[in-house]
């Protein structure tokens, strides 16, 4: 059976496509599928200042451009849709999307990782009416108001930054005593004069009022995990960054790690032969766009290697 393609990339992140433009630059038919837009999180990057390369900082949005522009160049297709299965018979993979069954010889998975929640009363009643995930998306509407930063890892702090243009009034809450992000992103939220740390602190409630028929956030209630007290702090938007979950349960008996991020060798190449997964999808010890786009590049090439041998003409 020839398949439909050599190999097809699940997700269009940096990984996905660092992936594509190596694996097209190495001829082979390249499909790329994702569900929303090319570029995965690195869409909502305000300020990215430490790609190698750009020693003025660069928005998320336009360095993803970038990205796609070069894997269109070098010849790689995208498609638009969900990935619902991916399983192998013999020596093909068949993935199942929304827009049909597609098959290839390789498959290299950069489909990142969802948002995860609090899972706090009002979280789900609030989200989209001052509960967010992106403060590049939904900061903006709340402009001088007050605002509750949730986590303490890159992410939280880069947006916290973000958002410190916005308002003066910033409070950023971490369940531990410091901040897990890398050092100098972690002063520079420490050193802001627009933001308010509370270490020690988890939010346990999100409340809110109805305004002319409008639900919206109109206060949290906190707690110090070191006292015990709870507290009502007056808030109108609450933006969570605590973290990821991959999106790896549409894959059928590939060897994931306890959190689900599946484990690959040095290769990229997981437990099943011609699977590869690269980026935020993979047990990777350090998430940042240079390190997908490394590891999507590592992957295409592999990929290359492995299709070749399928195929009998690996280079001896």
């Amino acid at each position: 059976m020839t398949p439909d393609h050599d190999v097809i990339i699940v997700g269009a992140g940096p990984a996905g496509l660092a992936a594509a433009q190596y694996a097209a630059r190495a001829a082979l038919d390249t499909l790329v599928i994702e569900q929303m837009a090319p570029g995965g999180q690195a869409l909502i990057i305000d300020t990215l200042e430490n790609y190698p390369g750009f020693p003025e900082p660069i928005s998320g949005f336009e360095l993803a451009q970038r990205f796609e522009t070069q894997a269109r160049n070098f010849g790689a297709s995208f498609l638009n849709a969900t990935v619902k299965r991916i399983s192998k018979k013999e020596k093909v993979f068949e993935v199942e999307t929304t827009k049909g069954v597609l098959t290839s010889y390789a498959v290299i998975l950069a489909s990142g990782a969802a948002h995860r929640k609090l899972g706090i009363p009002g979280e789900k009643e609030y989200t989209g009416r001052g509960v967010s995930y992106c403060a590049t998306c939904d900061g903006p509407f709340f402009k001088g108001k007050r605002m509750l930063v949730v986590g303490g890892g890159d992410a939280a702090c880069d947006e916290a930054m973000y958002l410190s243009k916005l308002t003066d009034k910033i409070v950023h809450i971490h369940r531990r005593d410091r901040f897990r992000a890398q050092k100098a992103l972690a002063q520079r939220v420490l050193n802001n004069p627009h933001i308010e740390v509370r270490f020690n602190t988890v939010a346990v409630e999100i409340r809110g009022e109805e305004v002319n028929g409008v639900k919206k956030v109109s206060s949290v209630l906190l707690k110090r995990v070191d006292t015990g007290e709870t507290y009502e702090e007056p808030i109108d938007a609450v933006f969570i960054f605590i973290g990821s979950d991959p999106q790896t349960g549409f894959v059928e008996g590939v060897e994931k790690d306890e959190s689900g991020y599946i484990i690959t060798n040095q290769e990229m190449m997981s437990s099943i032969p011609g699977l590869f997964a690269a980026g935020d999808v993979r047990n990777t010890p350090f998430r940042q766009i240079v390190v997908g786009a490394g590891e999507g590049a590592v992957a295409a090439h592999c990929a290359a290697k492995y299709i070749d041998e399928l195929k009998g003409e690996a280079y001896e």
